[in-house]
């Protein structure tokens, strides 16, 4: 299964201050998606922003907004979204009964992601691979944009990718966390077709150029 690179620039890093400004100057620079990280300072140590916040970036979006679900209920929070979000990803760890709410997210009309952290084995999101759309194998542990990339989780990328071609299913493999030109170019080479950005690219006087930078790895 060959995607084409999509990469998704995180609003969490962007300067909430100049919201619609931020989007535009995303979107022009040749972002795919925009990625939206949810935090509820319980399954995660921060809070970021909620359903009003995504809503009123729908408004003005003109590409699909790709939300992430960094929270304990995903299974109670998510219907929330389903209104301006193209994808919603969850995490295996919160408490929740993944197959359940993978299905629900389908069923409300959204795709459907699943997402791991650092510290959780590839293993655990095994049984639900045939489920969704989307695996994010995050490369920092979730809660806090600029951290470095863990270049360990390169074998989660190669796994996730070896799994879906044995299986023969489609889902996306998206990493997040540390990506800049480098650790870009080494998930891409690893097997990786979603890349979320996020300081690199909003902290850049050129965010187009960030974005060709990481299309060129391919």
């Amino acid at each position: 299964m060959n995607h084409s690179l999509v990469v998704a620039p995180s609003i969490l890093a962007c300067d909430f201050g100049r919201l619609h400004a931020e989007v535009l100057r995303a979107e022009v620079a040749g972002a795919d998606w925009l990625h939206l990280d949810v935090m509820d300072g319980h399954f995660v140590d921060n809070i970021s922003f909620g359903s009003a916040f995504i809503d009123a970036i729908a408004k003005v979006a003109a590409v699909p907004l790709d939300v992430h679900l960094m929270i304990s209920r995903p299974d109670h929070y998510f219907p929330r979204y389903v209104r301006s979000a193209k994808n919603i990803t969850v995490h295996v760890e919160a408490d929740h009964d993944v197959s359940r709410t993978l299905a629900a997210i389908r069923s409300a009309g959204c795709q459907c992601g699943l997402s791991l952290k650092p510290g959780t084995p590839f293993e655990v999101v095994e049984p639900y691979l045939d489920q969704i759309d989307l695996l994010l194998v995050m490369t920092v542990e979730p809660g806090f944009g600029g951290q470095p990339f863990i270049p360990e989780m390169i074998a989660k990328v190669r796994t996730a990718v070896e799994a879906r071609a044995a299986r023969g299913l489609s889902y996306r493999v998206q990493v997040d966390g540390g990506i800049n030109a480098g650790t870009g170019a080494m998930a891409i080479n690893s097997g990786a077709d979603t890349l979320v950005v996020g300081t690199y690219a909003f902290n850049a006087p050129d965010m187009s150029l960030v974005i060709r930078q990481l299309r060129s790895a391919v």
